[in-house]
């Protein structure tokens, strides 16, 4: 469907004085909303931890530990396009929550050297008004970063096309016999977005992308290396034992394996002679303590992994649908499909099917007795 098939809503109102450059209000700050967006995907998440978070993030890609051919691909794509004098290509980036979608997008901008980054977030953008605002203002060589871009409106989408591969936008003003078509002209800039779930974009819109990279989960050598950082930052010093132990249960994820560190952290705190201004000493026996604190198990699976596996075997060997398995572990359904089942799939702990969910022989043996009863909940 083309954008004129779309008839003008009260949502519309005001698009021809936004594109004239008068001042948008906003109805949320775009970062508190690109923060809250990714806040919703990682449970016990607090308002300080996010801001630790942000300040755990590297500066630059030289400072980027892991995803090297991805940070490769993205620094030849950034130094060819400053060669040329040109703008970077729209980038699409994909891959599960924590992996770093947010933090390559925000060090795009200082490679390129020029350009502002400007942030929104999918789910808040239901109207063109939202997206028409932010486009209008861009000036060339900015970044426009939206974050879980596959939640976006299809109205709001409409609005990208044009705009990302022609540097425009076409506005319908009033309605009916005396509606009209408005074209206005957009600074050249550079899309970058952000989703966990690529399969959910239209083709359209994916299309339209010219850099398109998946993020993988880490493996431990890389987390370790994270974890030394993020050490530092946080004034800890990590025994190389205890950051291995650590990063083999990060479930091969940046984000937690840093949330797990500034708990361990404060555990090992409270069990040395610590004093105000020396670095605190985390080792293996704190790991093992704030882990179990935790509920994170040997393998790396937490209460809720444990809660999926027995009703996985508390079902007799038949699949479990997923709503029944939301339902049962007091989760939300896609929390379930974007947290926590990947992991347990990459483990080799579960199987998805077209019936459900099943436990796989693995999980009967590390978390179940001979009968396939579940011994560890």
């Amino acid at each position: 469907m083309s954008r004129k098939d779309y008839p003008a809503t009260p949502g519309d109102e005001g698009l021809q004085e936004e594109a004239a450059g008068e001042s948008v209000e906003r109805d949320q700050p775009a970062s508190t909303a690109a923060d809250d967006a990714s806040a919703s995907y990682t449970p016990g998440r607090s308002i300080e931890e996010q801001a630790e978070e942000r300040s755990l993030r590297p500066t630059s890609f030289q400072d980027f530990i892991g995803q090297s051919q991805v940070i490769d691909n993205l620094r030849i794509a950034v130094q060819a396009a400053r060669d040329r004098g040109e703008v970077l290509d729209h980038i699409l980036l994909s891959g599960m929550p924590g992996l770093g979608k947010t933090s390559i997008a925000m060090l795009l901008g200082g490679e390129m050297g020029a350009g502002n980054t400007h942030v929104l977030s999918g789910p808040t953008l239901e109207r063109g008004k939202d997206v028409v605002g932010t486009l209008t203002q861009l000036a060339r060589g900015d970044f426009l970063f939206i974050d879980e871009i596959h939640r976006m409106s299809a109205h709001a989408e409409e609005f990208l096309y044009s705009a990302m591969e022609d540097f425009r936008v076409d506005l319908i003003i009033e309605s009916g016999a005396d509606s009209r078509s408005i074209k206005v002209d957009l600074k050249p800039f550079t899309l970058v977005a952000a989703t966990t779930r690529e399969g959910l974009l239209t083709a359209p819109l994916r299309s339209r992308f010219q850099i398109v990279e998946k993020l993988e989960p880490y493996p431990s050598s890389d987390l370790a290396r994270i974890l030394e950082r993020s050490g530092g930052l946080l004034g800890c010093e990590i025994e190389q034992d205890a950051c291995g132990q650590l990063a083999s249960r990060s479930r091969g994820t940046p984000r937690f394996a840093n949330r797990f560190l500034r708990r361990i952290r404060d555990v090992a705190q409270s069990r040395g002679d610590w004093k105000s201004g020396d670095p605190v000493k985390v080792d293996a026996a704190a790991v093992a303590e704030g882990l179990e604190r935790l509920g994170v198990d040997e393998n790396g699976l937490d209460r809720v992994d444990r809660k999926i596996l027995n009703v996985l075997f508390s079902n007799g060997g038949e699949a479990v649908g997923l709503k029944t398995l939301a339902a049962s572990v007091g989760e939300e359904q896609r929390t379930i499909e974007e947290v926590y089942e990947p992991h347990l799939i990459r483990e080799g702990l579960i199987h998805r099917t077209a019936r459900g969910r099943c436990a796989t022989r693995k999980a009967a043996e590390l978390y179940g007795d001979p009968s396939g009863q579940p011994s560890f909940v």
